[in-house]
C-alpha cells in the first residue's frame, strides 16, 4: 500500500471526517498536524503539485492572517511564503496517497485517490 499522509486540523470537522474515513478503511496514516509544524516551501510546492493547484487555490481567503494581502497582486512564491509563515491559510485537509493528493472537502473525496 502506498504512503498516506494527512495535513490535519483537528478543530475542523472535514479534517476530522478525513481521519474517519481513512479509519474505517483500515489504512495506516500519517497525521500532521500543520498548525503545529508548519510545512516548508518545497513540502507546499509538492503538495501543489500533487494537488495540480496554483497557490492562490489553495489559501483560505477570509482567515484574518490574509486581509492585509486581500486585494494585493501576490506572486506565488509570495503566496507560498505566506502559507509558511502562517499555515492557518492552508486550506484542509490536504491527503497523499502516493505521488496523488486531494483536498478532502467533502472528505470523501480521499476515496477518489485511494
Amino acid at each position: 500500500m502506498k504512503k498516506i499522509t494527512i495535513y490535519h486540523n483537528p478543530r475542523c470537522s472535514k479534517s476530522r471526517g478525513a481521519c474517519t474515513i481513512l479509519n474505517e478503511q483500515k489504512l495506516e496514516f500519517e497525521t500532521v498536524e500543520y498548525l503545529k509544524t508548519p510545512p516548508t516551501i518545497s513540502t507546499i510546492k509538492n503538495l501543489l503539485k500533487m494537488l495540480g493547484k496554483k497557490p492562490l487555490e489553495i489559501i483560505r481567503t477570509g482567515e484574518d492572517a490574509f486581509k492585509p494581502y486581500k486585494g494585493k497582486k501576490l506572486s506565488d512564491a509570495e503566496l507560498i511564503n505566506l502559507m509558511v509563515e502562517y499555515p492557518v491559510l492552508i486550506e484542509r485537509p490536504i491527503v497523499v496517497v502516493g505521488d496523488k493528493a486531494v483536498i478532502a472537502r467533502p472528505p470523501e473525496l480521499i476515496l477518489d485517490i485511494l
